[in-house]
């Protein structure tokens, strides 16, 4: 098993993993990092490691460049659109999942209250299209907020006020803002308006306690960071890989 991706030195994958595996004694089990620096990379990995490769857990910035190198995509991981879990099937191809959603909803639905039924996702990456899709199912009416807007589901960061605030009080962070060592970094909102019926969630882990999270404890909101949805979502691709998919 291995985590592909770029500049990955700091991901959470392999660490939990190697303790998994010392945990459950499966001294013949390995988790690798495949730390490439475009996706036209791929291919090579496969080539060296096919042969001793279970699956793959995909990424930034690779979640959707990847859909081109499987052979077979699941359902659910086409309608998001993103792909962050890869299984080597017992005829040696490669099908794509996504198992974020598995560990975004589970970890988002005992927090959410009556009012939030609004939220904006900060971001427009592969992580947002998973929980995009967690937040439809949920019933929740979402809007990406994008330093370049592109769609009329987006809107800028430039255009959040009181208003918007007001209305959508779960705010989710999938950039990687204020991820280790970049701790100061955070997403560029007006954080006044935020107080106690906001929910804030961020899909960094590293830290603990991101700055966007220390804006909205210091407002009374509720906080999450993205660790709890990291280990659930592992545990689904760890399904997957042993069932073949």
């Amino acid at each position: 098993m291995g985590l592909l991706g770029k500049n990955i030195s700091y991901s959470f994958s392999r660490g939990y993993f190697t303790e998994k595996f010392t945990k459950e004694e499966l001294s013949d089990h390995e988790y690798v990092n495949f730390d490439i620096q475009s996706i036209d990379e791929f291919p090579s990995v496969i080539r060296e490691f096919k042969n001793h490769l279970k699956g793959l857990n995909v990424t930034i910035p690779y979640k959707q460049d990847i859909f081109s190198f499987l052979d077979d995509i699941d359902e659910v991981a086409k309608e998001v659109g993103a792909v962050n879990t890869v299984c080597m099937t017992k005829k040696g191809k490669l099908k794509g999942y996504n198992t974020d959603i598995i560990g975004f909803r589970n970890s988002l639905k005992p927090l959410l209250r009556a009012s939030h039924t609004k939220a904006l996702i900060l971001g427009t990456g592969g992580a947002s299209r998973a929980v995009a899709y967690v937040l439809k199912s949920m019933g929740i009416t979402y809007l990406k907020v994008s330093r370049c807007p592109k769609k009329k589901s987006e809107i800028s960061y430039s255009e959040l006020n009181n208003q918007f605030l007001t209305s959508h009080t779960v705010i989710i962070n999938c950039t990687p803002l204020g991820t280790f060592p970049h701790i100061a970094l955070k997403p560029n909102l007006p954080y006044r308006f935020l107080n106690e019926s906001h929910l804030l969630y961020d899909l960094v882990y590293n830290p603990e306690m991101t700055s966007f999270l220390k804006e909205g404890k210091s407002r009374g909101t509720q906080i999450k960071n993205g660790l709890e949805m990291l280990e659930l979502q592992a545990e689904a691709s760890w399904h997957l890989w042993n069932q073949s998919c």
